[in-house]
């Protein structure tokens, strides 16, 4: 169905009327979100003191790179079959040169490595062949890791397991405000992690650090209320939560949802990559699920030494991720990275702002 522009153009016409006497910093926390912004090119079309920040929202720029070689070591034992969602074959790890860099090229090598769309692709490979084991590589965050928790309260093969690699997103955001607050002047919650985990977890943004934020959806017309609402809170002074995407977002969530995750996982400190250790920002199979735990189902093959967590040389993604360099900043965009030959993950998921900026048109500065 096409959207009808006539809202957006609306909100756009209030956006230029308010009085923006110097730049506003608003961060989209969701990839998602970047992504909308950078197709529908709304970039160009608001005031040029907007200054539209991507955040944190890509899962598969900050899962570790020692999960992605956990899961290439087991992958190359030649015993089990490796799935995952697709971006994730692709990503580049730290690796020595010579050394396989990604699942992808361990695919080349022969390992059995397959990608799916969802987990029940994956339930359906070990079902359908009971002898062999299927690994799920599972990285997400809460839109994807729900599913993964209900494929599991709802029974699986027992040649199923699943190497978890899922991340909560608000802590995130907690920790980045928590040491930039100053540099930001507003955020835009993602839209799919509040329909899951509820608008009221991000209340914590103007309540804890007296900044704007407004939950949006990812069409014109969801993205630009919230873009209003949260410029014309920073001109009152007076931030609050602000929900525009009702159609899916409620202030409790999804309960389901919610209490299966609780049922089948348990909240840990996790690492980011290129970040380090977030309290309290990951999920680890506990209780009777603990057993379909491909790292205690497995023996892994010890990794390779390498700088644990660190990006490759030259390489800003981290700081991309944290908004604290856009894409183009990047001393590798466009030069030595493409997506074509990623160097860092955020050149390689439909969601990492690297990849967005790129397919947009956006070319490294000469």
């Amino acid at each position: 169905m096409t959207e009808d522009f006539a809202p957006a153009r609306a909100w756009l016409d209030k956006i230029h009327a308010l009085p923006l006497t110097s730049d506003i910093r608003v961060m989209n926390v969701c990839g998602g979100h970047e992504r909308s912004l950078s197709q529908l090119g709304l970039r160009g079309v608001l005031p040029p003191a907007v200054k539209l920040i991507p955040g944190p929202g890509c899962p598969v720029c900050v899962c570790p790179e020692e999960d992605i070689a956990e899961a290439i070591a087991l992958a190359l034992t030649g015993k089990l079959t490796l799935v995952a969602f697709g971006d994730m074959l692709r990503v580049p790890i730290n690796a020595p040169k010579g050394e396989l860099r990604s699942l992808a090229e361990a695919r080349a090598r022969g390992a059995d490595i397959r990608p799916i769309a969802s987990p029940m692709e994956a339930v359906a490979l070990a079902t359908s062949t009971p002898t062999r084991p299927v690994v799920f590589f599972a990285a997400g965050f809460e839109t994807t890791t729900a599913p993964v928790a209900a494929m599991l309260a709802q029974g699986v093969p027992d040649n199923l397991s699943v190497l978890l690699s899922a991340r909560l997103t608000w802590p995130a955001v907690d920790m980045l405000l928590n040491t930039d607050a100053t540099s930001l002047d507003a955020l835009i919650a993602p839209g799919h992690v509040a329909a899951v985990m509820g608008a009221e977890e991000w209340r914590f943004i103007p309540e804890r650090y007296h900044l704007p934020v407004a939950i949006a959806g990812f069409s014109a017309n969801s993205l630009l209320a919230a873009l209003y609402s949260v410029l014309r809170q920073k001109l009152a002074g007076k931030p609050f939560l602000d929900n525009c995407y009702t159609e899916l977002v409620v202030p409790e969530g999804n309960k389901r949802a919610q209490k299966l995750l609780a049922e089948v996982m348990a909240v840990h400190d996790a690492t980011w990559r290129g970040i380090g250790t977030i309290p309290g920002s990951g999920f680890r199979l506990h209780g009777d699920y603990a057993r379909f735990d491909a790292r205690s189902r497995f023996e892994i093959p010890s990794l390779p030494r390498r700088h644990v967590g660190e990006m490759p040389p030259g390489c800003d993604c981290a700081s991309v991720v944290l908004g604290r360099k856009l894409p183009t900043e990047c001393r590798l965009y466009g030069r030595a990275c493409t997506p074509q030959a990623p160097v860092g993950p955020c050149m390689v998921s439909d969601e990492g702002a690297c990849h967005i900026w790129w397919q947009a048109g956006e070319r490294a500065a000469a």
